[in-house]
């Protein structure tokens, strides 16, 4: 993921997640915390520590009324170190230094040239697409990709430039540097492996990794219809406890990488993997808990969740979908300050994100009903919130318990 790990916690209450994270061994002490745009305040976080964190315990024991999410911060927080030089400021002396040495000035437009936020997996770095776009790059080659690992402390370099409407959103990704694009990632002692050229890794989705790692699953079947690599189907298996797990997926690398992970986290002989369109599945009735964890919308597969769920004893559905809330006019109201603006877009979060809630499941119910010919009750067990994309729209994911009547 780009950027920084930091915990985003309200301003009044940030000396209390400060101090708590510190007894913790969690708050990463060489570096600042910084204020966001919004009034908020980001306290970064060590990486290594970033899958024992509990965000509603923590939000429970501190302070329960405070903003507390994990987001990546994609702006420089500065170093405590005063003779510290952070890999951005080493990458830009020795560039500086290549474009000199090539004869070329360095311009600011050079300086703005240069990769403000990166993906690390092990020993290579995936660049994104706003970066070296002049010209004058192009002069110097691989003594550039040479250049650019070394500064980035690197052996690997590679660089995406979009994702592709292949229908199986496969990065598209040029390798720079390097023999070959397996790369391993390692999230709460889960090993993913998988070809950064041809899959993508969602590290933004960790706190929900680690719910779902802390649910017991003993007994169940579980089936998960966007296993992708594994994100989800590896912690139902190695953390939850799942008795067996069916992972549908239809993107061939993803398959090939999640059989890889399977075997690598000796959970093979409790999965059974599924490849193709998961809307042609050829299974019902089977299953205790069905993972949804497409976004924005994972809407066309409610009628295979709803098939696959016991007839006799229901389950659980999680289903994730980006909401999207809008605020009410304020024209003609005066804003009192920027807390009250906050609160105010806070609550309209919250009220979107129960309105989705409550009407998916008066359709999951209708559904099941339309199925199995009988009557279902759904329950709004849970709702939680994984991350945010923009003001306002929302990585959310609904625990939805359907039991027949």
């Amino acid at each position: 993921m780009d950027g920084v790990p930091c915990l985003r916690v309200s301003q009044c209450h940030t000396q209390q997640f400060r101090k708590y994270l510190q007894s913790k061994g969690a708050l990463d002490l060489n570096l600042c915390l910084l204020k966001d745009s919004d009034g908020t305040v980001l306290l970064p976080i060590l990486p290594s520590c970033l899958p024992e964190l509990d965000l509603q315990s923590l939000k429970s024991m501190v302070a329960s009324d405070s903003a507390c999410e994990i987001v990546w911060s994609q702006c420089p927080l500065q170093s405590k170190k005063k003779n510290g030089r952070t890999s951005s400021n080493k990458l830009k002396k020795i560039l500086q230094e290549l474009c000199e040495s090539h004869g070329e000035t360095w311009t600011e437009d050079v300086r703005g040239d240069l990769p403000r936020s990166f993906q690390r997996h092990g020993d290579l770095v995936l660049l994104g697409d706003n970066c070296f776009s002049l010209p004058l790059w192009k002069k110097m080659d691989e003594e550039l990709w040479s250049a650019v690992a070394d500064g980035l402390g690197a052996k690997r370099l590679a660089k995406m430039s979009r994702i592709s409407r292949d229908g199986f959103r496969s990065p598209v990704v040029t390798m720079l540097l390097g023999e070959h694009s397996w790369v391993e990632h390692v999230d709460n002692r889960i090993r993913y492996e998988f070809n950064v050229t041809k899959c993508m890794f969602s590290a933004g989705n960790i706190t929900e990794k680690l719910r779902v790692a802390g649910f017991d699953c003993r007994g169940e079947t579980v089936v998960d219809l966007y296993a992708g690599i594994g994100y989800f189907t590896l912690p139902y298996l190695v953390h939850a406890g799942a008795s067996h797990v069916h992972a549908c997926e239809w993107n061939p690398a993803a398959v090939e990488a999640l059989q890889k992970n399977l075997m690598a986290n000796g959970v093979s002989d409790r999965c059974i993997v599924h490849q193709g369109d998961n809307r042609q599945l050829q299974l019902c009735d089977i299953a205790d808990r069905v993972n949804l964890g497409l976004i924005p919308s994972s809407e066309d597969g409610w009628p295979v969740a709803c098939r696959l769920l016991k007839r006799t004893t229901g389950g659980i559905l999680h289903i994730h979908q980006n909401v999207t809330s809008v605020l009410p006019s304020t024209a003609a109201i005066p804003v009192i300050n920027d807390a009250t603006s906050r609160a105010s877009g806070r609550t309209a979060d919250r009220e979107a994100w129960q309105a989705w809630a409550d009407d998916t499941a008066n359709r999951i119910a209708s559904l099941l009903k339309d199925i199995t010919d009988a009557r279902w009750i759904t329950n709004i067990q849970h709702i939680e919130h994984v991350k945010s994309y923009a003001p306002h729209v929302h990585h959310i994911v609904l625990d939805l318990e359907c039991r027949p009547s």
